[in-house]
């Protein structure tokens, strides 16, 4: 099926948790999304990406609600997404250079490299002090973006252990591709086989019994999470598909030419309906230029531009329509042949089975089949379509 585009084909585009929130960053689209909660889609907000922050390798969050930007070899840390303030950079280590991913749990930065099969375990990236490498678990070399809890909470009693420890306690998250049960991430403590003992140490054994008892380890991202991720909307719509409809076939049934002329009627702009669709659970900050509708076109322009791997149509519709899809008259004036017919035909796109997108160009042509050739331009590569 087709499925979310990995961080390594998403540049600008990462996991990370800072506080009690988890943030998923779009630099191609000048935003971010916070929420509590991916598997509730809980409490979900849009807000504007300060230009300073778009475009990093990898981000990570910190444990006093900080940030952490990765650019080439130097990393910046700062307090806010949409301010870029309190700005401080770093060198990156070279021990700490290349890695696929990173991501920060418990005061510490990891560092997984994919392709080698290990994560690097660090309290300081400039300094890479404390440092230690692990082998990576297969069940756990497969993630599309990788994420961790920064902070165990306290308990005051075994009934607080459940209430608290359980949300916290598997702390390593990563996202899977996706499948035919749609988008889901992990949630492990056990990166490899020796981390169990080591964060655990501070609980019984009675204690971590019950907490891994029965204790799912993969749970299902919210449709209205899954809907802002890039390639999601081939996951809740249905992957983009561009068609040709037939609107209109004249045909001359006599035996002398004749001139046709008429007005016509055709459907052109976006299908509001549909898109609102996208983003009717999120709270848009003030920060952020465009309202909800402008940024569901948006999503879905960018959700067309990619491959066909990822549920796109590998089209450009940035010079479409941005207007809300109406009904226009066109004047047409046609020479006909004796026994001649004509076929009429409008371009439109669409996710899933619902087209979202009329393009304005008509097609005239003798032929009852549809045309084969695609008129928006192909998409060479995707580019960064900048929000504000």
């Amino acid at each position: 099926m087709s499925g979310i585009i990995p961080r390594s084909k998403a540049k600008g585009t990462d996991f990370c948790i800072a506080g009690e929130n988890i943030y998923i960053i779009r630099s191609d689209l000048g935003c971010y999304m916070q929420t509590s909660d991916l598997t509730k889609g809980s409490d979900i907000s849009i807000f504007s990406l300060h230009p300073a922050c778009k475009d990093g390798d990898h981000y990570l969050g910190g444990e006093d609600d900080s940030f952490y930007i990765i650019k080439g070899n130097n990393y910046c840390r700062f307090t806010n997404l949409t301010t870029h303030s309190d700005a401080e950079v770093y060198s990156l280590h070279p021990n700490c250079r290349g890695g696929d991913h990173y991501f920060t749990a418990f005061g510490k930065f990891y560092i997984i490299f994919q392709e080698k099969g290990t994560y690097r375990r660090t309290t300081d990236m400039n300094t890479d002090s404390h440092a230690e490498e692990h082998n990576l678990h297969p069940d756990c070399r497969n993630g599309l973006y990788y994420w961790g809890n920064l902070l165990k909470p306290q308990c005051r009693d075994q009934n607080d252990l459940f209430k608290h420890i359980f949300p916290f306690f598997h702390r390593f998250f990563f996202l899977k591709p996706a499948s035919e049960w749609g988008v889901q991430f992990c949630s492990t403590t056990d990166l490899s086989k020796d981390l169990n003992k080591d964060l655990s140490k501070d609980l019984s054994k009675n204690e971590l019994y019950q907490i891994f008892s029965g204790n799912p380890k993969v749970f299902s991202v919210h449709p209205d999470v899954v809907n802002f991720l890039p390639g999601g909307l081939s996951v809740t719509k249905g992957p983009a598909f561009g068609i040709w409809e037939n609107i209109k076939t004249i045909s001359n049934d006599s035996n002398t030419p004749v001139t046709w002329t008429k007005k016509i009627n055709k459907k052109v702009g976006w299908n509001k309906e549909q898109m609102t669709q996208i983003t009717h659970n999120w709270k848009i900050a003030l920060s952020v230029s465009i309202g909800p509708g402008a940024l569901a076109k948006l999503i879905t322009n960018v959700q067309f531009s990619f491959s066909l791997e990822y549920g796109g149509s590998h089209v450009s519709t940035e010079k479409e329509s941005s207007n809300e899809m109406k009904e226009e008259e066109e004047q047409l004036s046609l020479q006909l042949k004796p026994k001649e017919s004509v076929y009429l035909w409008q371009y439109r796109m669409g996710l899933g089975e619902e087209p979202v997108l009329f393009c304005r160009d008509l097609k005239i042509t003798s032929d009852p089949n549809p045309p084969t050739e695609v008129p928006l331009p192909l998409t060479q590569s995707r580019k960064h379509i900048r929000m504000l």
